[in-house]
């Protein structure tokens, strides 16, 4: 039986330093959502990345995962999306200098162009739950492309429990039906990955508010829409769950 944890953590080891490094406007220019270095930082607190490898970051949106998992870890990157174009992305790597470590590819993840047993390691960050939240995705598309004991690590936009059925009133004007398609606990994403991974750990993330601040600071008119909805939430609902383990066999 794999050992799992479910609890809150309490620290990362840092205030985040690493993010810190990094340009305040480059950052703000570039964010789609919660601060994602922040949440990446958090997420491989614990991981051992190497040079050796070979990750793909999966939803990398405008690249700034791809540009700390270059910077940070010196892994050769893959960087997957399918909203943001390759070229726009890699003039982005161009401009980060990690352009020699980071390869753009514009697709989906619904149908990657990966050998199988090709990755040390998949990283998602603030993408996974758009396209795995069901019971096959991991299974069917992202298991074939990590090696045996490859990494999987995710971390995206949750609730504190289940809620769908029962939308507090003064939510429902924030929280549209498709976004609660994807926005689910601890406990329903459990199910999902307890025979894929040993070593699963799954946590609330400590850098909720500081990573969303980060993102409702931007002049970003998608962050501008999302600061009401933050401030009537006030922590009562809505979480950011990180997710870690290595490939089981079967």
């Amino acid at each position: 039986m794999n050992n799992t944890n479910t609890f809150c953590r309490s620290d990362c080891g840092n205030e985040f330093i690493r993010t810190k490094k990094y340009d305040k406007d480059f950052l703000k220019a570039n964010m789609m959502g919660p601060n994602s270095m922040m949440l990446l930082e958090e997420l491989l607190a614990d991981i051992p990345l190497n040079l050796r490898m070979r990750v793909l970051d999966l939803g990398c949106g405008n690249g700034l995962t791809s540009i700390f998992l270059a910077k940070e870890y010196g892994v050769q990157v893959f960087a997957l999306d399918l909203w943001v174009s390759a070229t726009d992305n890699y003039r982005r790597f161009q401009e980060a200098g990690v352009d020699d470590m980071v390869i753009p590819i514009h697709g989906n993840a619904l149908d990657m162009p990966f050998a199988n047993e090709f990755f040390d390691a998949v990283i998602s960050v603030d993408a996974y739950h758009y396209v795995g939240n069901n019971d096959t995705f991991f299974r069917e598309k992202v298991r074939p492309i990590l090696k045996k004991n490859g990494i999987a690590a995710f971390a995206f936009p949750g609730m504190k429990y289940e809620i769908k059925e029962n939308v507090p009133p003064e939510m429902k004007p924030f929280w549209e039906e498709e976004a609660l398609e994807m926005w689910h606990s601890i406990e329903w994403w459990k199910p999902k990955f307890e025979n894929e991974l040993n070593h699963l750990d799954m946590w609330e993330m400590r850098c909720f508010q500081q990573a969303w601040d980060d993102w409702l600071n931007t002049d970003n008119p998608y962050a501008i829409g999302d600061r009401e909805m933050i401030r009537t939430d006030n922590g009562r609902y809505m979480n950011l769950i990180g997710i870690t383990g290595t490939l089981c066999e079967k």
